[in-house]
């Protein structure tokens, strides 16, 4: 078993990197080479700006090349709660938010040739219980009527041509959802990016800044950067030098495993619909098959900010015994990979972008951003062009998290609540 995530490892090799040392001023400075930060720094390359990428790894090495590959549309949770918290326009414009995600994930990998197996397969959020599926109908009338009637309700019947396990109560298809190999998107994107005229340059943290009155002064290992603007594209992985954002984002590890590649036959057993599915626990599990057909199998296993081989090994075997739970078929077959990332949770769990502590910025995907995060690159690109979009993220308000600076001591506490709850609703 590999401890590497499974798209970086069958990824090709990024090859547009930069060896010299930067040089220069530049109009725009993106730190953070994952979708958000590569889809901002292509759009502003083709608008004629002269832009630098700083990644503090490799291209795609954070939570772009980390997750579970799904591409799914709609908010992430409940869409009855976001009309309750925010009215009907403002969640129809979320929902809409994520399937322009898409959208724009399908212009791009059109326009750049980009070979990625990105297919429109539809998501299933499964019921895990019989409640569940009360909750699940209510939320899918909403969504129906109001913001999506391309989505179906699935009885536990009809889920038999769709997943090849008789737990689940029943389902909501949201049709618009896609899947794609997230190392090969993400290797991809950057290598248009540095063709539109980009300088990505990897291993390269941002160690300290100064804002200036003509700009930004970011210090590397390299030297320092010099920009007009800073677009911050960190997520969970942003540097302690931008503490606004640390006190308002959480990070939570995410784990995967990868099965080897199954027959035919074993993954028509499992997965006969080919979607990406989600299950409804509070601490649930999402999987799909690879295009090998591997079964891509994740979940939050443990409630922690570590991901190390030591952390991936425990989250790996507890979600193989939540994988044979679901897939008691799947038993006796190995698992090739396992890895973990880190994901950026709100609050709210909402996104936010805008503009805030003198950088420009997109992040708190709470661990859906990768149908997304390309499409806000685009928004930060046109925001620093004078061409903005419009996007309901912008103006929600973000407070800080009382007692957070940084470091989620809370994590354990916030496992055990959603744990609880998991068994008595």
């Amino acid at each position: 078993m590999k401890f590497a995530a499974y798209w970086q490892d069958t990824a090709p090799a990024f090859t547009g990197g930069m060896t010299a040392a930067p040089s220069g001023r530049y109009d725009v400075a993106v730190i953070g080479a994952g979708f958000t930060g590569l889809g901002a720094a292509r759009r502003l390359a083709m608008e004629g700006r002269r832009v630098i990428v700083l990644e503090a790894g490799t291209v795609g090495s954070g939570a772009s090349g980390r997750n579970g590959g799904h591409l799914n549309n709609g908010v992430a949770h409940s869409f009855t709660g976001a009309v309750a918290a925010y009215g009907a326009e403002t969640a129809k414009a979320m929902y809409k938010a994520f399937d322009d995600g898409i959208s724009t994930i399908e212009r791009i990998i059109a326009e750049e040739g980009i070979a990625c197996d990105f297919r429109r397969s539809g998501k299933l959020k499964l019921a895990s219980k019989p409640a569940h599926y009360e909750a699940l109908a209510k939320n899918f009338e909403a969504i129906n009527r109001l913001a999506d009637p391309d989505t179906a309700l699935l009885s536990k019947a009809e889920l038999e041509q769709e997943v090849g396990s008789d737990i689940f109560h029943g389902a909501m298809l949201q049709k618009k959802s896609a899947m794609m190999h997230m190392g090969r998107f993400v290797v991809g994107l950057a290598e248009a990016a540095a063709r539109r005229g980009a300088e990505i340059h990897e291993t390269t943290p941002v160690t300290a800044r100064r804002q200036t009155a003509s700009g930004h002064e970011l210090e590397t290992p390299k030297g320092v950067v010099l920009a007009d603007k800073v677009v911050l594209a960190t997520g969970a992985y942003t540097p302690k030098t931008f503490g606004y954002f640390r006190r308002r984002i959480v990070p939570v590890g995410s784990f995967v495993i990868a099965t080897r590649p199954l027959s035919a036959e074993e993954a028509a057993s499992v997965m006969p619909g080919n979607r990406t599915c989600v299950t409804s626990l509070n601490v649930g599990n999402y999987f799909r098959l690879a295009p090998d057909n591997r079964l891509i199998f994740g979940g939050r296993a443990r409630f922690s900010a570590i991901s190390d081989q030591t952390s991936d090994q425990k989250s790996g075997s507890i979600l193989k015994a939540a994988m044979t739970g679901i897939f008691p078929q799947l038993s006796g077959v190995e698992v090739d990979y396992c890895w973990g990332g880190l994901v950026d949770l709100t609050r709210d769990r909402f996104p936010r972008a805008g503009e805030a502590d003198g950088v420009h910025f997109a992040m708190g995907y709470s661990g859906h951003g990768a149908q997304i995060a390309t499409h806000m690159g685009e928004f930060l690109a046109g925001k620093i062009l004078g061409k903005p979009t419009e996007t309901p993220w912008a103006n929600l308000p973000w407070p800080a998290i009382p007692g957070h600076i940084g470091q989620p001591w809370f994590l354990p506490f916030v496992g055990a609540y959603y744990r609880a709850k998991d068994l008595v609703s």
